[in-house]
């Protein structure tokens, strides 16, 4: 007999981003019966994962979204506790629980927010970002030049955003560097805080992951940050990789490719 051979287009990045592929257009579904069927066969699959990947998003979001109520109540009848003690630590889980609600939430939306590639001028954004973190009072410095390339806006914004206050929480003073090649832009968020180890570098990317010692609950945050960095720069065709900042510190390194 003979052997029918169905080539589909395959992306790398898609393979390794699995999420970006379930908003590509369905298959064309013409040609040979065979591949008609398997090109259904495959859009129907998509679109089944598809549906139960915002059902999920959905059920979370409403969880997340329900439970801040009850939360707000609690936080009312503290108030009738005499002990200052157990209240103050009371309150604080509260407060801890009501930030990794709110998050998630954030990290929800984003995830189910798709962006349009647009050329952009990446380092009039990165300026404007360090400009209104030092009219709070922050302290970061920016250098580096680069020409426009395309991007996802939002996306770029809240990655840059999300690693600028990442440094501005643990070190108090943040450099973002721009580094211009042929075929990408590296971005360097860079702090001369305590670091992380090279073994753990990873795992900070995992949703609510918190490092023992001085990069902890102590100093703020709810661990979703980095996941939310990652994926942005991930969602427009990038990476995000931690490295030591020479002499010590934590250096995030964003590489958005020239397409």
């Amino acid at each position: 007999g003979s052997t029918l051979w169905l080539t589909l287009p395959l992306d790398p990045d898609r393979l390794e981003h699995p999420t970006s592929d379930l908003d590509s257009p369905p298959l064309d579904e013409t040609g040979p019966r065979e591949a008609r069927q398997a090109a259904h066969t495959f859009n129907l699959m998509q679109h089944r994962i598809r549906e139960q990947v915002q059902q999920r998003a959905r059920m979370l979001g409403a969880v997340s979204h329900d439970l801040r109520t009850p939360l707000s109540r609690l936080k009312l009848r503290l108030e009738n506790i005499n002990d200052d003690k157990l209240q103050g630590q009371m309150r604080q889980d509260l407060d801890d629980m009501i930030g990794m609600l709110d998050a998630t939430l954030t990290y929800l939306h984003e995830q189910r927010t798709s962006e349009a590639l647009q050329l952009m001028d990446v380092q009039a954004l990165v300026e404007s970002l360090c400009e209104n973190a030092q009219d709070q009072g922050a302290d970061v410095q920016v250098s580096g030049h680069c020409a426009p390339l395309q991007v996802q806006p939002m996306a770029l914004r809240s990655c840059i955003n999300n690693l600028m206050d990442n440094a501005l929480r643990y070190a108090g003073q943040a450099h973002i560097e721009l580094q211009d090649q042929r075929e990408q832009l590296l971005i360097r968020v860079i702090d001369h805080g305590p670091g992380i180890a090279a073994d753990k570098r990873e795992a900070v990317f995992e949703p609510f992951f918190r490092l023992e010692g001085s990069r902890n609950r102590n100093s703020g945050g709810v661990g979703l940050g980095m996941t939310i960095a990652r994926e942005a720069a991930q969602r427009q065709g990038g990476q995000l990789t931690l490295a030591e900042t020479p002499g010590g510190g934590l250096t995030a390194v964003i590489q958005l490719p020239r397409h």
